[in-house]
């Protein structure tokens, strides 16, 4: 009973802050809007790779070596700050390019799969809530097969939950209907990295708390 009780309170948390707007949701919206299916899938799992990184980082110790080095803690939300700032900087000035909806439009450009980890890894906000969350739900005594249960529901999660994005995102009416604002949709994932970027690193000048 012990073990369902901290799934359902580590959860309660995760799925939702999963479903809010951030970094990783523009990334997929990004890549399936203006290059695919296939990849917007690829970014997908790119992110859920990533989450399911940092899940299995933060069940390992994560939070204490952050606790213990707040040094090294201020350098991974700067460098993310810095990187989502760059990231979107780059998609403001993209030039435009044409959306084919014909089957070869899902043949992704790039690495959106990398593209997608990298998002997700240089996201300092993810670092926080799984030292936070997941972290602090388990101690020397929780089984080895539940925090791997935990990291797998994660990777399970964002792999449905951006699935279901991506494939929206990326079907034939949506595309014709935002064809013409493909350029506009380059630039408000630009603003929006731009934006989290900034609050980051604002951020970064308080201490930051496990």
């Amino acid at each position: 009973m012990g073990e369902i009780l901290v799934l359902v309170s580590v959860f309660a948390i995760f799925i939702p802050a999963l479903m809010l707007p951030g970094p990783d949701f523009v990334a997929v919206v990004r890549s399936s809007m203006t290059k695919g299916t296939a990849a917007g899938l690829l970014t997908t799992l790119g992110v859920s790779i990533g989450l399911g990184l940092y899940a299995t980082l933060s069940l390992l110790g994560l939070s204490a070596i952050l606790v213990e080095y707040q040094w090294l803690a201020w350098t991974v939300r700067v460098l993310g700050g810095c990187y989502l700032i760059y990231l979107g900087v780059r998609l403001f000035f993209a030039k435009p390019q044409p959306v084919d909806v014909t089957a070869d439009a899902g043949r992704p450009r790039g690495n959106p799969l990398l593209f997608g980890f990298l998002v997700t890894l240089t996201n300092p906000k993810a670092v926080v809530l799984f030292t936070s969350v997941f972290a602090t739900a388990v101690t020397e005594t929780t089984p080895l097969w539940l925090m791997a249960l935990m990291i797998a529901l994660v990777v399970a999660a964002s792999l449905t939950w951006y699935a279901i994005v991506s494939l929206f995102m990326s079907s034939s009416p949506v595309i014709r209907r935002f064809r013409d604002a493909q350029h506009w949709v380059e630039r408000a994932a630009g603003v929006c990295f731009v934006a989290i970027g900034g609050r980051i690193l604002s951020d970064s000048r308080n201490p930051v708390t496990p």
